[in-house]
Order: structure tokens, then C-alpha cells, then sequence
């Protein structure tokens, strides 16, 4: 890593380095009474690596926004921005995002992502069976294809791996519409919302169909005005790929409602929902376990949802249940 002779600088790569080199997905600074405890995030869990007192945490933050071209001078509202830079020869994205708390003290939470770090769909998933109903689902000329589960699951690493499997296996043109990029990869065209330039996810929508995608990807669906955009995409001809949070499949099927699409607009959209969380395997490696909702059960459970019904997939289908087997078989092996 480049040194630099500013400490504040120095100091915020020194901990965005500790990070990688911790295999860590997140960088936290959380304010407490008396400063900033730093955490990072790894597998889900938190570990705190640092403290420090509230003016250097503040001169910290400020350093972190200033990359990521945030409003430095704003502390009011939550921002988020990005920056890239290279860590032994490696090139990483940092999506940097803040919040006030009380008092006009920020939290910030920095996600950090490695370029081009793809992972073609039959390492992405431990059984062969996931691998088949994916590729399937992206095969699609047209529809909506949703990926779904709490942070933290693995939703952007899934998403970009089906971008990837879109360019590189069905040679298809793919798009994506970010907000913010998290990670710049070189197989698609990235574009980034950004509102003060006039690129809202509905001008940048407009301007994407006129350069003839196939695959449309939405970063994330999270609210009415984005969820009403992936649904027009989808029915103009396109396959679009996007995230939502939600617990589980039809779960996201609840949520579009809740964010007012119409059933019947599901019904003609939706061709599958991935709902996945991510387990430690007994080589300390990371794994995702699926849930798919796809074909005539995404009619079975629109029908259930029109009679007020409450659709579930088999028991062996439930992404708690494979993760609790898969769980209780590397404890069984150890």
C-alpha cells in the first residue's frame, strides 16, 4: 500500500487494509458516548477492531465521504457514495454509506467489494439441482427475476454471477442501473444513479432501452417508484434481474405488493425468486443454500394470495430447513 506522510489519511487505509486482509465484507464506525468503535463484519458477525476519541473519528469519517465524493459539511441526513482503490495489487470498490445519529453523530458503514470477483453459478451453489434451476430462470428472454434474503446473504455476489453467466454463456448485452455501483466489473455496462445530474432510475431506465439490452440488472428494489420501473422493463421485452429484502420467496411476492404492484402484474412478470443464506462449511469456506420459487409454483402462489391463503413450498424445499441439515451435517462430520 501506497503511504502517505497525512495521518488521517494513513490511518483510514491502514483500517480499510486490516479489513481485507481480515476477509471482512464491512467496515463499521459506530459513535458511542464518549468517541467511535470500529468493527468490522465477517460471516455475519462483528468484531470490533479500534476506538477512537470523537474528534479523530469525525476527521475519520470526513476523510471516507471526501472519497466518496459525499457533502462533507452535511451531517443531517444519510448519504451514500463509492471510491475504488488498490490494495496489493488488487482493486477494490468501498460503497460508503451514512447515517445521523444523535447529537449530528454519523454512523458509517463502509461494504467492500473485490473487482471483477465473479463466481460462476456451479461454485456459487452447493448443489447441482440450484445450479440447473438458475441457469434456467436466466435463460428467459423476458421477465422478472428477483433474488431475495436479509443482508449480509450474498444477494449482489448471486446477481452479479447471473450478469456474468448472461455475457459469457448466452452472450447476451446486459445493463445495470446502481445505486450506487457497488463494484465495477468489465463483462457489463454500469450505470449509477445520480439524481443532481439529472439520472434518476427513470431517466436512466429510458436511456438504457434505447441502447437495445437484453439484461437489464436494478441494483435493488426498494421502493414503489423502482419496483413500478423493474415491472415495465419486464413486460417491454427484457429480462430484468434485481434484489429485494425479504425473509423468503413469497415473501417478496408481499413485498412488491406492499410497494404497490398489482398481482396480476406478478403474474405476468415474475419467473422466479431465489431466497438464499450463506453457511460455513467444515474447511471454513462460505456456501449458499437456496430456496427457489419458479414455474407453476409462482402460479400456485398468486393463486393462494388471491383466496387470502398462505402458499409454502415442501418442507425439503425451505431455505431454514437446508440450512439447519447442511448445519448439523458439519457438526456431525467434525
Amino acid at each position: 500500500m501506497e503511504l502517505t506522510a497525512n495521518p488521517i489519511e494513513k490511518t483510514c487505509f491502514q483500517l480499510l487494509e486490516k479489513a481485507i486482509q481480515s476477509e471482512a465484507t464491512d467496515l463499521h464506525f459506530v459513535p458511542t458516548s464518549d468517541g467511535y468503535n470500529v468493527a468490522i463484519r465477517k460471516h455475519a458477525v462483528f468484531s470490533k477492531i479500534g476506538q477512537f476519541p470523537q474528534t479523530l473519528g469525525s476527521r475519520l469519517i470526513s476523510f471516507y465521504k471526501f472519497l466518496s465524493s459525499l457533502d462533507i459539511s452535511e451531517q443531517r441526513r444519510p448519504q451514500s457514495g463509492s471510491f475504488h482503490r488498490s490494495f496489493s495489487d488488487q482493486n477494490f470498490s468501498f460503497r460508503v454509506s451514512t447515517i445521523p445519529s444523535i447529537q449530528l453523530r454519523e454512523s458509517v458503514a463502509i461494504r467492500i467489494q473485490k473487482h471483477d470477483k465473479i463466481v460462476p453459478l456451479s461454485e456459487l451453489c452447493m448443489k447441482p439441482e440450484w445450479t440447473r434451476q438458475l441457469s434456467e430462470a436466466a435463460a428467459f428472454k423476458q421477465g422478472l427475476f428477483l433474488v431475495t434474503g436479509p443482508t449480509g446473504s450474498g444477494k449482489t455476489t448471486t446477481l452479479y454471477s447471473l450478469t456474468a453467466h448472461c455475457v459469457n454463456r448466452l452472450e447476451r448485452h446486459v445493463i445495470s442501473l446502481e445505486d450506487p455501483v457497488e463494484n465495477n466489473h468489465s463483462h457489463l455496462l454500469q450505470i449509477q444513479v445520480n439524481e443532481r445530474s439529472g439520472i434518476t432510475y427513470s431517466a436512466g431506465l429510458k436511456a438504457i432501452l434505447r441502447h437495445s439490452p437484453d439484461v437489464i440488472m436494478i441494483g435493488e428494489i426498494r421502493d414503489a417508484e423502482t419496483a413500478k420501473i423493474a415491472v415495465e422493463a419486464a413486460l417491454t421485452g427484457h429480462l430484468v434481474l434485481s434484489t429485494v429484502h425479504a425473509k423468503d420467496p413469497v415473501g417478496c411476492l408481499y413485498r412488491l405488493l406492499d410497494l404497490g404492484i398489482h398481482l396480476e402484474e406478478l403474474r405476468q412478470t415474475v419467473i422466479a425468486i431465489s431466497a438464499q443464506r450463506l453457511v460455513t462449511n467444515s474447511t471454513g469456506d462460505t456456501v449458499a443454500v437456496f430456496e427457489i420459487l419458479q414455474d407453476l409454483q409462482i402460479e400456485e402462489a398468486a393463486e393462494a394470495i388471491t383466496k387470502g391463503q398462505r402458499f409454502s413450498l415442501p418442507v425439503e424445499q425451505k431455505i431454514e430447513t437446508q440450512s439447519a441439515l447442511y448445519e448439523k451435517a458439519i457438526h456431525a462430520a467434525d
